[in-house]
């Protein structure tokens, strides 16, 4: 092998790397998120009491607050509001609160219409599905341009070097 050939071979794997490296980080953080707060809302929304459900969504809350998850967007280029961090906090603390509202002695009725609205708020539907609607990219945030430009570019390195790397041996 020429010594060009193995020079771009060392950088191939070297970018070949980063970007499995860049592909960990972003399923371990997306594990965490979904384990520390997702689950807790899911949790949530099955609850049969107010209690559990008011203990559930605290936990979510509280790993929020934790990690400064409270406002901004999550988006690169466009600003949608499916992305709004602050929206979709604000919405679980306001649901927090109506939770601690409803008194010890409510009436079954209005514990099953509060639970019903949580269920509704967290999924974004009446439908009965558990998936909770929460911002793209929130796991990553406030890095989500960061965790973007490393994807690409060791992308981009990774597919250039190795054609570079094997192009004299593709004909």
């Amino acid at each position: 092998m020429e010594r060009i050939t193995i020079v771009l071979m060392v950088f191939a794997i070297i970018a070949t790397l980063v970007f499995a490296a860049w592909g960990a980080v972003r399923i371990t953080k997306d594990i965490q998120f979904q384990t520390n707060c997702i689950q807790y809302l899911q949790r949530a929304v099955i609850s049969s009491t107010t209690d559990l459900a008011k203990e559930n969504l605290k936990v979510a809350i509280d790993y929020l607050n934790a990690h400064n998850l409270t406002k901004g967007i999550s988006s690169i280029f466009l600003k949608q509001p499916g992305n709004d961090i602050g929206f979709f906090y604000n919405n679980l603390t306001k649901a927090y609160d109506e939770l601690n509202s409803i008194n010890d002695d409510a009436t079954s009725l209005e514990k099953s219409n509060v639970l019903m609205k949580l269920r509704e708020s967290i999924t974004g539907n009446s439908e009965g599905s558990l998936r909770v609607v929460y911002p793209d990219g929130i796991e990553i945030y406030p890095y989500n341009q960061g965790f973007f430009w490393w994807g690409i570019i060791s992308f981009i390195a990774t597919i250039g070097l190795w054609v570079a790397t094997l192009k004299p041996y593709m004909y």
